[in-house]
């Protein structure tokens, strides 16, 4: 059997559809990843057939599934070759075109249950949707309904007639004195003018048109360049001699040129309504947008861009030679505000400016944010990094050397010749990475050789022993070197108890690993150091959120990742200390509190590298829902901005700064580098579009790499061109 990648894709795809009929076949409503499976296998299997053209298909489609048959949130070779089926709002009716289910259950040989029976369901409303976007009322605000663009601005209404034999589009931005020959108009009059419509937006001259067009001025400096007749040069709008002679050298090489005998000047703004432009350039101020299918909610703050000089990319758009430009340069975010021409456009921001050598990614309606940190790692097998970026982590902290006893359990990694090795062997890795040694050393010659050797922290583990006298020893190296220390403190309470502990900090600042305790430390009240002035908090994601089920996976859980013997009763004794089902409840207050300050993963050792981000937002979610808003402002306003704040900085900014890395990562600032996480609305916490490290794509969701667009499903996600290569 040979088969391609592609081949492989489709057979990803297909044992999805099959999965997705088994489970619709026994009365199981189907979410996004399930439907779209099933609707391309059956199509699939249809196209193998080689009874229906491409056009059937395309209706087929749309008729295989129902609203009855999806959760709320779900929106081959032909016999003579490859072709493209796109399906338009694929569930559109309440049934599909069987409501027996032999359409959607083609190809599987499943017959479903005579008495299953799908109760009738309504489609969602639009704002009950994952990922809504609700624009500004005109209860929120008496001029919210719609949108003025470019404001301020001189406006002429003048007449422009295609002389031509076919038709021509103009984009919005495109200079209008100089486009196409065959359209006849005043160029002198038009110079410097832009057709006055949204951004990104055309019109277009069919042949024999003619029309009255409005136009505006262009803003920034007012060069025009690009276009017909200025062969590299660049032109003042305001140079009458420069104007003249470009009129006429332009009607010497043939272009249609009627001078206006009345020109109007219109004093009305080109409008739009608040939805369109939230469907067309995403939400602006005052829109607020739910956080996929939490309760969380999002008000927009404040928009950069001058409405009417949006930037947006493809054919007859924005983003084109001599009219738009963009913020990453060297790997760095380069500047945060409006993208542009400052030649021909209002408000661009300094280092904003795009030109022949700059890429474009287009964010419309996406939220971008910090690329995650996840402060602690065990470094158990390499394919924890791609599970970590795929999910939106670009900054690993943590220790190890593989897959052996004492990286199991701990995130240290410890000898020159063992760090050396860490550091070569993450060198092709698109991420940053942090080693953290072993602090656990009462006297300070090993910890300083550790220094040198290249971590950027020392971490003190109950497993190799967090006495009184390593804690001190490993502090004061840190203080001497300024490196963070990170603790797993003494679950046995050998040595002390938390009150020793803490004594033995001497006020110092340390970071203190899942201090609830399950994680481990002192049994049952390690809690406690949340209230210490000098101890930054943090959490790991397997009790992130305290639900139904989190203390039952944590006994086997905790007695595999540290070495312990069940027919040993003190190991059970000492695992069963642990697991507290009263202070993982008080965790998620804590965190809601801010009391907490980090969630990270615990990878492998009884924590979810991949679920870092995800278990952060349902956190969020679930305290909005037993807590509610977190000011009476926000209640008022139906928004959670402070709490997504306060959230999103559990696992960017703030183990950025805990571990003396926020120079260089843990939120979108000017000079940092340019780590970010782009999603979709209603994926976002769970699966991010794109991640970019240092200003590359180095992970995206991507279709068939056979089609001829990049959307084909199946999508998977996969590592791009950012990654290094030997």
């Amino acid at each position: 059997m040979y088969l391609s990648t592609k081949d492989q894709d489709k057979l990803l795809l297909t044992t999805t559809g099959f999965l997705a009929q088994r489970r619709l076949a026994r009365g199981v409503r189907l979410n996004l990843s399930e439907a779209t499976a099933l609707i391309a296998c059956v199509l699939q299997e249809l196209i193998r057939d080689g009874q229906s053209s491409v056009a059937q298909l395309m209706q087929v489609g749309k008729e295989i599934l129902g609203f009855r048959h999806v959760q709320p949130s779900v929106p081959g070779c032909f016999p003579d070759g490859t072709f493209l089926v796109t399906v338009h709002s694929p569930i559109c009716s309440p049934s599909g075109r069987d409501p027996h289910l032999s359409l959607a259950l083609y190809g599987s040989c499943i017959t479903p249950a005579p008495d299953l029976f799908f109760d009738h369901v309504q489609p969602s409303l639009e704002h009950d949707l994952p990922g809504a976007i609700v624009v500004q009322s005109p209860t929120d605000s008496p001029t919210s309904q719609h949108i003025s663009l470019n404001v301020g601005r001189a406006r002429i209404r003048i007449k422009v007639t295609n002389t031509g034999d076919r038709p021509i589009q103009v984009g919005s931005h495109y200079h209008f004195s100089l486009t196409n020959p065959a359209l006849r108009f005043d160029r002198k009059i038009a110079l410097g003018h832009r057709l006055d419509i949204a951004a990104g937006t055309s019109v277009r001259f069919e042949p024999g048109d003619q029309r009255m067009v409005t136009m505006v001025e262009i803003a920034g400096s007012g060069q025009v360049s690009g276009g017909n007749g200025l062969e590299g040069h660049i032109l003042q709008k305001d140079d009458s001699l420069a104007v003249e002679a470009l009129i006429d050298s332009l009607v010497a090489k043939g272009f249609e040129h009627e001078p206006a005998i009345h020109v109007e000047s219109p004093l009305k703004e080109f409008e739009m309504s608040r939805e369109a432009y939230a469907n067309m350039f995403g939400p602006t101020t005052g829109d607020k947008v739910r956080l996929a299918d939490t309760s969380l909610w999002v008000e927009v703050e404040y928009d950069h861009t001058c409405y009417g000089e949006e930037l947006k990319f493809g054919g007859g758009k924005v983003v084109r030679e001599g009219m738009a430009d963009l913020g990453i340069k060297d790997g760095r975010i380069s500047g945060i505000g409006k993208a542009g021409n400052p030649d021909i456009q209002a408000g661009v921001s300094d280092q904003m400016v795009v030109g022949v050598n700059t890429e474009v990614i287009a964010g419309e309606g996406m939220i971008v944010t910090a690329g995650g940190i996840d402060a602690h790692v065990h470094f158990i097998c390499p394919q924890l990094c791609p599970e970590a970026l795929s999910n939106g982590i670009t900054t690993l902290i943590g220790g190890g050397t593989g897959p052996v006893a004492g990286t199991n359990a701990t995130t240290c990694t410890p000898s020159r010749t063992l760090i050396r090795n860490m550091l070569l062997s993450t060198d092709d890795v698109p991420m940053n990475i942090l080693l953290t040694g072993k602090g656990n050393d009462s006297k300070p010659e090993g910890l300083v050789d550790q220094v040198y050797s290249g971590v950027g922290g020392l971490k003190l583990h109950e497993d190799w022993g967090s006495t009184p006298g390593a804690i001190d020893s490993c502090l004061s190296v840190c203080e001497q070197y300024d490196i963070q220390c990170n603790i797993h403190t003494d679950t046995l309470n050998e040595s002390g108890f938390v009150e020793d502990t803490i004594k033995a900090f001497k006020d110092r600042v340390i970071h203190t690993y899942h201090t609830e305790g399950a994680g481990g430390g002192h049994a049952p009240d390690i809690i406690v150091v949340c209230g210490k002035d000098n101890v930054l908090p943090s959490s790991t994601n397997p009790t992130r959120p305290f639900t139904n089920n989190t203390l039952d996976e944590h006994l086997d859980m905790l007695i595999v990742c540290h070495h312990l013997d069940k027919s040993i009763p003190e190991d059970i004794a000492f695992a069963e200390s642990r697991i507290r089902g009263e202070t993982v409840a008080a965790e998620d207050v804590l965190h809601d509190l801010g009391a907490l300050s980090i969630i990270s993963s615990d990878s492998q050792a009884m924590g979810r590298i991949g679920e870092v981000i995800s278990r952060t937002w349902r956190t969020a979610s679930k305290m909005k829902v037993f807590k509610g808003f977190l000011t009476e402002d926000e209640k008022l306003r139906g928004i959670d901005n402070d709490r997504v704040k306060r959230y999103i900085a559990k696992y960017t900014i703030n183990p950025a700064i805990v571990h003396g890395i926020s120079q260089e990562v843990g939120d979108i600032s000017v000079g940092k580098l340019a780590d970010l996480c782009i999603w979709k609305p209603e994926n976002f916490g769970v699966r991010p579009e794109q991640i970019i490290k240092g200003g590359f794509v180095v992970w995206s969701q991507m279709g068939d790499a056979n089609a001829s667009i990049p959307t084909v499903s199946a999508h998977l996600r996969k590592t791009h061109v950012g990654l290094p290569s030997e």
